[in-house]
């Protein structure tokens, strides 16, 4: 973290030695075929690049002896047990910065040509081999007319390639091109990388949700205003109310806590639970989040899967452990006060958490 976290590049020979795909080849093409799966088809044939989206029909993927082809599935993690527990492997950086966990299926010289992602992401071979080419990129200009974005001029200052259990990091806007050697699969764990204007858009709805007016609210007022002849100017008076309105809501450090929590806490879109009717009651036994579910916290709340709720002394402790190492034993459930137990069981038939 302290030399390479984007900052530089680093290769990992035998990062994970042993390393192998969370799901096979057939089942792969399966989840692509599936309803609610993020799935790409890239194919390079003849030199002329195309981009499907998903779902696909087995019978609608080239042949897997044909060169020059790759699909992509993200979030595969969403969708299986050892594809989450493989990007938890990536948890020593704050939860709110984790994405999700990719997978590439190429076909011998399939890839996605010389590109760069504005986020960090390791790069880690699991089955086959592929060559990768990086370096800085002085010239972010695009190749015109084509579905996916490649580099115009790209000069890679290195060329690596990795085996089942060697992985790459690479730092945000660091030029890349990956080209498989043979049939191969590679996982890619990205990270969230948000514009400041994309969160503060984010920010401000969450805000203006969570807004509530005070027993006693202000009323705009104008009574020093003329009678005017031009009707149509906006008064500087309004301007100054709103602004102060505005101010006062910013001022609030607990408000603007609850709204980035909510933001980063939030889902995917395409991202649903499992809802459940009469569940009974976690009686002391172990609990564990479901996959799917992104918890965090602060000093004075608790973030699960958008939402906030304040929390304080032992519970915020308990509620802090449940988010960090995303379960809970029995003998730390007890502990949890009556109403953060009716809340754990109001995660449990919402399907954001079950009995480990």
């Amino acid at each position: 973290m302290r030399r390479h976290w984007q900052k530089k590049p680093l290769l990992v020979r035998q990062a994970w030695p042993g390393a192998t795909p969370p799901i096979d080849r057939a089942a792969l093409f399966d989840l692509a075929g599936q309803e609610g799966v993020e799935s790409r088809l890239l194919t390079c044939f003849d030199g002329g690049w195309k981009l499907r989206h998903g779902p696909f029909a087995r019978r609608a993927l080239p042949a897997v002896k044909r060169a020059g082809w790759t699909l992509l599935v993200q979030g595969l993690d969403l969708h299986l047990d050892a594809a989450h527990q493989m990007l938890s492997r990536f948890r020593f950086v704050p939860a709110s910065r984790l994405d999700d966990l990719m997978i590439s299926y190429a076909t011998d010289g399939g890839g996605v040509g010389p590109h760069l992602d504005s986020y960090d992401v390791f790069l880690l071979q699991v089955h086959g081999r592929r060559r990768w080419r990086i370096g800085p990129v002085a010239d972010g200009s695009l190749v015109d007319g084509l579905p996916v974005k490649i580099l115009r001029h790209f000069e890679p200052t290195q060329d690596l390639v990795l085996d089942p259990g060697d992985m790459l990091y690479l730092p945000p806007l660091w030029g890349h091109d990956g080209i498989a050697v043979g049939e191969c699969m590679t996982c890619s764990v990205g990270f969230r990388a948000a514009t400041a204007t994309e969160l503060a858009r984010e920010v401000l709805v969450r805000l203006g949700e969570d807004l509530e007016a005070p027993a006693r609210e202000l009323i705009y007022r104008d009574a020093a205003q003329p009678a005017t002849a031009t009707p149509g100017r906006l008064p500087a008076s309004l301007q100054v109310f709103a602004e102060k309105a505005l101010q006062r809501v910013l001022a609030d450090p607990r408000a603007l806590a609850r709204a980035i929590g909510g933001v980063a806490s939030e889902p995917k879109p395409q991202v649903w639970f499992d809802t459940k009717d009469d569940v009974q009651p976690l009686n002391d036994v172990a609990i564990a989040l479901d996959r799917r579910t992104r918890m965090m916290y602060d000093d004075h709340h608790v973030f699960i899967n958008g939402e906030a709720f304040r929390a304080a002394g032992r519970d915020a402790r308990l509620m802090a452990q449940l988010a960090d190492q995303r379960g809970l034993p029995a003998s730390a459930m007890v502990q949890l006060s009556a109403p953060a137990r009716a809340l754990v069981d109001e995660w449990h038939e919402a399907g954001w958490l079950h009995p480990a």
